[in-house]
């Protein structure tokens, strides 16, 4: 899915619970995750759940994948993984992520809790594109 077509299928959901749902579709649609690469060093710090990153280059382009022991999180993922998957680091760097949150209509219905495990998961993301960018 292109991140256009994820702004459009969420401009077609009118209340949270079609986007609910939606989050958990994208969430069960993930890649499958090594359960190897579940290690200390992939995890996310900052989010109730437990969360983890990795990623490979093609180029200089990132391609990451991720999971999670809740699905909505799961979903928050594909959410991510949509919008920068393919992308270098400067525009991993660029794009404004929050944003692309608030276009979506999901920053008034996630609990201050996955709120703040979203933003942790923005955090490692920008912080892998930074210290990229920096090694070039």
């Amino acid at each position: 899915m292109t991140p256009q077509e994820l702004f459009e299928n969420f401009s077609y959901l009118s209340d949270w619970e079609d986007k609910y749902r939606y989050l958990i579709e994208l969430g069960d649609a993930l890649p499958p995750f090594d359960e190897a690469n579940k290690t200390d060093t992939n995890k996310v710090d900052g989010c109730m759940s437990r969360v983890w990153f990795t990623y490979h280059k093609k180029g200089e382009a990132f391609f990451f994948n991720a999971t999670s022991d809740a699905h909505i999180v799961r979903g928050l993922e594909a959410i991510l993984l949509t919008l920068i998957n393919g992308k270098t680091a400067s525009e991993i760097l660029n794009f404004d992520l929050l944003a692309a949150f608030k276009q979506l209509g999901l920053e008034d219905h996630l609990s201050p809790t996955r709120r703040s495990g979203f933003f942790a998961m923005i955090g490692r993301i920008r912080e892998i594109a930074e210290k990229d960018k920096n090694l070039s």
